[in-house]
């Protein structure tokens, strides 16, 4: 089944490599004309439809800019404006004469935006002679960049705290985003491999810490716990009619990061700036909201410029009924929203997921698209073996992270597990996981455990590795029980040190694999480095955040693949968005992940590569995507969208439905504006 299914995305990749990614999209061949509300400089002021592109030289305040004295701040240098309104365009809107006459095509300032030009080298000769003030720990080192010269900035920063550099990279993509949305969009869709790991993982992280100072402008919406009785008349304060796509977190746990309170905006921002990316959700169609509850970081509170709540998390029954009156007030306006949940600290994760998932289309990121991903890694870490994926039911994993992602991934593999053959479907008697947490290995025997812990604690049974005890250290555990897979989601940066991953060269497998799953890369269980170096060149390695190809012996490659949960995500909400699900069900997941488990080819796991590359997610955002809606019309939860209803997903072949998820993806293209007067 599984080669099959591995022939058949084979078939399907190339078909849709082949097609330009203009050409697969709707309505990207002859672009419709848009209707707007808006003439002059209001057109201008509308990064949605302003067709402006701005390049500014500057020296970027790059870290938290609002705590540096002014006199040392850095400012912008000097500015040109390009513009692709047609004369004809600026008669209708009301802009001779607020522009320059000089035309430009989409293409042109595209180009233009991604060149380095020789002004980069002008600007790069500065950088030694400037110096900024102190932020935090780090000495901050200003850099004169043009916005058109991105790629400029890495050669000019040779030698920079990388952090400063991320955050840098960050602000130039960001005030592009302020100014020019449609452009933002096709510079992040051509360069996503280069760009996701700014607006996705590691950076956000960073951006998440710094929001406050790094705040310019608003996006999305805020519902916080003053707003109780109110929510059903704000939510008609979003300015569009349509949301196709909702992201909400209440910053409790970002990341690795902790509570960042209000400022985990910043991820669900990021999120669908995938979403837009990956699975082609119309930007104009999405929202990010932050659920504002209070923080319980003292740090937070204290701090004179943090922008949320100051007051304690609410918790208990005055948490749930605010997230309560916010779902009632997103599914009383988008009905037909799919409402992904990100970032919630382990409790409310599953208390809400629970308390959601069978009444909205909504899914958990953290609990579910972390497993998903995972387990894709698992099924490929199996044939990595040369063992048969049946075999899955007989490795021996040893989990590092008992919060909602850690939970998440058991509760999704042990499912796969039980619709193997030849296991009990009940699950009894069957545990092939050794979990640890902050007080070590978890047994039946420690108290007050969580219930969605108590089923994965080791007993006391035949099957129970001699002298291993409650609370057993993790070094203990791997040499006793040589697992074939070592998972962290610890959110502990190193954890898996040299002793550890030297106890791991003595698996009972010939491949072990080692997955380092916590984001962002400062909390990242190890380096492929580590595990290349103590492990052995034969080990297989993933993780969550991007991490460097390694040089092995001979010159061979130890692949550092990234486990990235935006393989994922993107294709789950497109599908349930597309088939019109009722909700998310368990079948529509373990569909999207058995679907990117078999999107890698026999020969690229013989290397030790896992996942795809980055640069191809909209193809396997594709895929993903009609797997979840042939998972959603089989399981009768697809009621269909728009012209397309659930008898015609029904008919459709599987190669029909990549093509329709396909063709519905958006590209971003200059529209001809119209105004409504």
């Amino acid at each position: 089944m599984w080669r099959q299914a591995t022939r058949r995305s084979a078939q399907i990749r190339g078909r849709l490599l082949s097609t330009s990614a203009p050409a697969a999209c709707a309505g990207a061949a002859v672009p419709g004309p848009c209707i707007v509300h808006k003439r002059g400089t209001d057109i201008l002021h509308d990064p949605w439809f302003n067709k402006v592109l701005a390049l500014f030289f500057f020296s970027p305040d790059l870290a938290v800019p609002a705590r540096a004295p002014a006199s040392r701040g850095l400012r912008f240098r000097s500015g040109t404006q390009d513009t692709a309104f047609p004369m004809t365009e600026r008669d209708r809107l009301g802009l001779r004469g607020l522009l320059p006459p000089r035309v430009m095509s989409f293409e042109q300032q595209y180009n233009r935006f991604s060149e380095c030009a020789s002004l980069c080298a002008e600007f790069g000769r500065e950088i030694t002679h400037c110096r900024f003030a102190n932020v935090g720990d780090a000495r901050v080192r200003a850099c004169c960049v043009a916005v058109n010269s991105y790629r400029s900035l890495e050669h000019n920063t040779r030698g920079e705290p990388e952090t400063i550099v991320a955050l840098a990279k960050w602000r130039i993509l960001n005030r592009l985003h302020d100014r020019n949305e449609t452009l933002y969009y096709r510079v992040l869709i051509d360069n996503i491999k280069d760009f996701a790991p700014i607006i996705y993982t590691p950076t956000v992280g960073l951006v998440c810490e710094n929001y406050s100072g790094l705040f310019r402008r608003p996006r999305g919406m805020y519902f916080s716990a003053k707003d109780k009785g109110e929510m059903m008349s704000m939510i008609y304060n979003w300015p569009a009619e349509k949301v196709d796509m909702i992201v909400v977190t209440d910053g409790s746990r970002i990341l690795g990061l902790g509570d960042l309170g209000v400022q985990g905006i910043g991820i669900p921002i990021g999120k669908l700036d995938v979403y837009v990316a990956a699975a082609g959700i119309n930007p104009q169609k999405v929202l990010p909201i932050m659920l504002d509850v209070g923080t319980n970081n003292a740090k937070l509170l204290e701090d004179k410029l943090y922008l949320g709540l100051r007051q304690p998390r609410l918790e208990g029954e005055e948490y749930l009924s605010v997230v309560d009156e916010f779902m009632e007030a997103v599914h009383a306006r988008w009905p037909k929203a799919v409402v992904q949940f990100e970032d919630f600290q382990m409790k409310w994760a599953f208390e809400t997921l629970q308390r959601y998932r069978n009444r909205f289309c909504m899914f958990n990121d953290d609990v579910q698209g972390t497993a998903g991903v995972a387990l894709a890694g698992l099924l490929g870490a199996v044939r990595a073996q040369g063992r048969p994926l049946t075999d899955f039911t007989k490795q021996k994993i040893v989990v590092v992270g008992a919060g909602s992602a850690g939970i998440g991934v058991l509760s999704m593999a042990k499912q796969a597990m039980l619709r193997m053959p030849g296991i009990n479907r009940s699950g009894e008697g069957h545990n092939q996981f050794w979990v640890l947490d902050k007080d070590g290995l978890i047994t039946k025997a420690r108290k007050g455990l969580d219930p969605a812990v108590a089923r994965f604690a080791r007993g006391f049974g035949p099957d129970e590795v001699q002298d291993l005890h409650e609370g057993a250290s993790l070094v203990e555990v791997v040499k006793k029980v040589k697992p074939h897979v070592l998972l962290g989601l610890s959110g502990v940066g190193g954890i898996f040190n040299e002793e550890v991953l030297k106890a791991m060269k003595e698996s009972d497998s010939p491949r072990p694999a080692i997955f380092a799953m916590s984001n962002p890369t400062t909390k990242a269980e190890c380096t492929p480095e580590d595990v290349f170096k103590y492990v052995g060149e034969n080990a297989v390695f993933a993780s969550g955040s991007p991490f460097s190809n390694v040089t092995l012996g001979n010159g061979r490659k130890g692949y550092a693949n990234q486990a990235n949960n935006m393989y994922l995500f993107p294709g789950i909400g497109l599908g349930a968005l597309l088939s019109g699900a009722r909700h998310i069900s368990d079948g529509m997941l373990q569909a999207a992940a058995e679907c990117l488990a078999s999107y890698i080819t026999d020969d690229e796991i013989r290397k030790g590569i896992l996942f795809p590359s980055i640069s191809s997610i909209r193809h396997i955002t594709a895929r993903v995507g009609a797997a979840v809606v042939r998972a959603a019309v089989d399981e009768d939860l697809a009621e269909g969208r728009c012209d397309v209803d659930a008898r015609d997903l029904k008919s459709m072949t599987e190669s029909d439905t990549v093509d329709y998820v396909a063709r519905k993806m958006w590209y971003p293209i200059y529209s001809p504006l119209v105004n409504d007067k």
